[in-house]
């Protein structure tokens, strides 16, 4: 096929994957998916963390040289940023893409929509006490740049004591989660591993959300088929079914993303 018709079919894949199973691969935490979510997160020692955000860049080479000064930050190169809220498990759960590469974090939180539904008077049911203090909003673990919000939870920038010691290295090793996640995303697809070539930010858009959906449904998909594992193994009984269908999602994910390759 020519490239011509190579890329248009990338961009109606990834707005049909958009489209298709964006409502239910990208979107926010159901109150049993977040009951398990606050679980784990105490058993790591951070009751009422809902995940980690963090934002990272994807290099655009074919952006327009009039729009450089805007998209040129600290990389030195025109990006584009996409924030993310990610959980142990490297399920993203938030994704907002579109912003120039000269924002930062700041910049980025303000024109973020991940707190939309808190500042609407909407958030989730969350109820844990720490030092005999009831608290009921929860919280994301954030890097120094981010603002004293009640919503993010920072470390010691410079700590002293032990204990402050102690914290810093505890939450830094669990803020990592994003950035586990950003980094498996990248490897996952080349396409966004690789500088963006298309010139329509709307179709950059398109990719990397497609991209983050794709990624989703692969977590999922694992997920299921080790609880499924681990069901059979605490069974005595044989299964029902020996030809039981189970989804191969991250088999189909895999080879389309060499196809994704191939368009870079």
């Amino acid at each position: 096929m020519p490239e011509s018709t190579v890329l248009e079919t990338v961009k109606q894949f990834a707005r049909t994957i958009i489209y298709v199973y964006e409502s239910e691969f990208l979107r926010p935490p159901t109150a049993s998916e977040l009951e398990t979510i606050l679980q784990v997160n105490e058993a790591r020692g951070f009751l009422g963390m809902i995940g980690s955000i963090d934002y990272m860049h994807w290099e655009w080479s074919n952006c327009p040289t009039a729009w450089h000064g805007q998209y040129k930050g600290h990389k030195g190169k025109p990006t584009i940023i996409l924030e993310a809220v990610a959980t142990q498990d490297l399920r993203i759960w938030h994704a907002f893409f579109g912003l120039p590469g000269s924002h930062n974090d700041i910049n980025v939180l303000h024109r973020s929509p991940v707190f939309d539904d808190l500042a609407a008077g909407q958030r989730p049911q969350t109820e844990f006490h720490i030092n005999g203090t009831k608290y009921s909003m929860g919280y994301y673990l954030a890097d120094g740049i981010y603002p004293d919000w009640a919503t993010l939870v920072k470390t010691y920038s410079e700590p002293v004591s032990e204990k402050e010691k102690k914290y810093a290295q505890t939450q830094k090793l669990a803020r990592k989660d994003v950035e586990r996640a950003f980094g498996v995303l990248r490897s996952k697809f080349r396409i966004i591993y690789n500088p963006a070539r298309l010139w329509s930010q709307s179709d950059l858009n398109d990719i990397m959300r497609a991209c983050v959906i794709l990624h989703n449904m692969v977590i999922e998909d694992e997920r299921n088929l080790y609880s499924d594992h681990q069901e059979f193994e605490r069974s005595s009984d044989p299964p029902i079914s020996q030809n039981r269908d189970v989804p191969e999602i991250s088999q189909f994910i895999n080879s389309y993303a060499k196809d994704f390759h191939s368009c870079t």
